[in-house]
């Protein structure tokens, strides 16, 4: 098996068009094949090379490395559309030569005023044919006049183009719904239609998994194949990505580029997690690995209905990402954020580095969130969030002395601690509890998207982390504001 991705450097690229990729690079290595990546930049007004080198430079953040095309191996190229001109060339001759394309004259205004005609008769709007039974010499006659042209490939008036589709099966197109289309533009170079299919089929692709809103395309692409006895691929169009409204996704449903995501602090491993679930059903639903992912991959699971993007199951999959990433990658991701020239490398003691990643990795949802707790924990300044700057000055001064008190009889252990202050205190449960956590950690709950994990640190791990002499100055800060100091 042999997938492919070949997408337009136009832009940066977003989670619809990621997700493609990620679908075409499962689907090949579930099979031990092979993933293709080939860049279509005809486009030449649009397509820009920083693009090119940045969707190159995300495919691989998110560990999509292809087999073949660009900076790889392979002997199909070029890879690149924008130096395969002469390619299109030969296919648009033996098209020409067969009698199977044509060129066509008509301007971008007849064309509008042909489709709203036919609108208005109930028919769908196709090319009505006007140059098609144009001779040699009134063709050649238009050209010395210099009048601009188009190729048109030569669709036949009766029949129908079917294949099987495998997401929607067995699909049907008549003939007389397609109308004869343009395969080489005024400008000579190749229509989406010509060169994605000539491409595909020279590149040795054997599926193609792309969104269904390609699905009309295929019957064209399949008739120039056949036309040019050339084998096309296998063809499977996977649903859209939607938002909450049922519309396609966008940035009012909270849709990012990938840069984006990268940028904002996600991990990748939690990105591709929740794209290979979005359209497509795993009988596991625990994180995994690239590789189990593509060995569970099929494409039987792919689904027919629109997928839903949710923000918050992407949300979901980055703290799975966080909880399964080894202590050296999570220090590394905490340490890319920078705020107001402070890095968590400053805060955090290098021998407490490790320690700090356990205790806070439960509590995380980006970078910015790891800054925070290294705020708090190791910064000594007296300033804590709003809630647990009440419950401190609730406790009282008092309930904050008998602590520091308390230490001596600790026996190194928050347990033994927090017995010693209920005692000399004669508080327990939430009266206990709390403001000692308001006090050593500066919250009381970390801020985060899930209620149920978003608790904050236990106390005993942040006990360890700390240790003795900074805890003691802790409380003392919280005895000073709780006695309006």
């Amino acid at each position: 098996m042999k997938t492919r991705f070949a997408p337009s450097p136009t832009g940066y690229i977003h989670l619809g068009n990621v997700r493609t990729a990620l679908f075409n690079w499962l689907a090949a290595h579930a099979q031990q094949g092979r993933f293709l990546l080939r860049i279509e930049d005809t486009d030449l007004e649009r397509s820009e090379t920083v693009y090119q080198q940045a969707l190159m430079e995300d495919l691989r953040w998110l560990g999509l490395d292809w087999d073949e095309g660009p900076d790889a191996s392979g002997d199909a190229g070029p890879y690149l559309q924008s130096e395969r001109s002469a390619v299109y060339t030969r296919y648009f001759e033996l098209l020409q030569e067969k009698g199977m394309a044509y060129p066509c004259f008509c301007t971008a205004q007849e064309l509008s005023v042909s489709r709203k005609l036919q609108r208005s008769a109930g028919r769908p709007p196709r090319y009505a044919g006007t140059c098609a039974g144009l001779s040699a010499q009134e063709v050649e006659a238009k050209k010395q006049r210099g009048l601009p042209f188009t190729l048109r490939f030569r669709v036949p008036r009766q029949g129908s183009v079917s294949f099987i589709d495998g997401v929607r099966g067995r699909q049907e197109f008549s003939c007389q719904d397609i109308g004869d289309f343009i395969i080489r533009k005024s400008d000579g170079s190749p229509s989406f239609f010509f060169s994605n299919a000539i491409d595909d089929a020279l590149m040795g692709v054997t599926h193609v998994l792309r969104g269904e809103d390609h699905l009309t395309n295929t019957p064209r692409q399949q008739m120039l194949l056949e036309a040019l006895e050339l084998k096309p691929p296998e063809y499977a169009h996977i649903s859209l990505i939607v938002g909450g409204d049922g519309a396609p996704l966008s940035k009012r449903h909270g849709s990012k580029s990938v840069r984006e995501l990268r940028e904002q602090g996600y991990l990748p491993l939690g990105v591709v997690n929740y794209l290979a679930r979005l359209g497509h059903h795993y009988e596991n639903e625990a994180f995994m690995s690239m590789e189990s992912l593509a060995q569970h991959f099929q494409l039987q699971h792919l689904g027919k209905a629109p997928a839903h993007f949710q923000e918050e199951q992407l949300l979901h999959w980055q703290h799975e990402a966080i909880l399964h990433a080894d202590d050296q990658q999570l220090w590394q991701w905490m340490s890319l954020v920078e705020r107001d020239g402070l890095t968590i490398t400053q805060l955090v003691p290098a021998e407490r580095r490790n320690a700090f990643v356990h205790a806070v990795r439960d509590n995380l949802t980006m970078p910015d969130d790891a800054l925070d707790w290294a705020a708090n924990l190791f910064c000594e300044s007296g300033i804590y969030a709003a809630d647990a700057e009440n419950i401190i000055r609730e406790a009282g001064s008092g309930f904050f002395q008998a602590a520091v008190a308390s230490l001596a009889d600790a026996q190194d252990q928050f347990k033994s601690f927090a017995g010693a202050v209920g005692t000399a205190t004669g508080t327990k449960g939430k009266k206990l509890y709390m403001p000692l956590r308001a006090a050593i950690s500066g919250e009381l709950y970390a801020q985060g998207w899930n209620s149920d994990w978003a608790r904050g640190p236990q106390m005993a791990v942040l006990w360890e982390l700390l240790g003795a002499a900074r805890i003691r100055r802790r409380l003392e800060l919280a005895a000073a504001l709780a006695a309006g100091g």
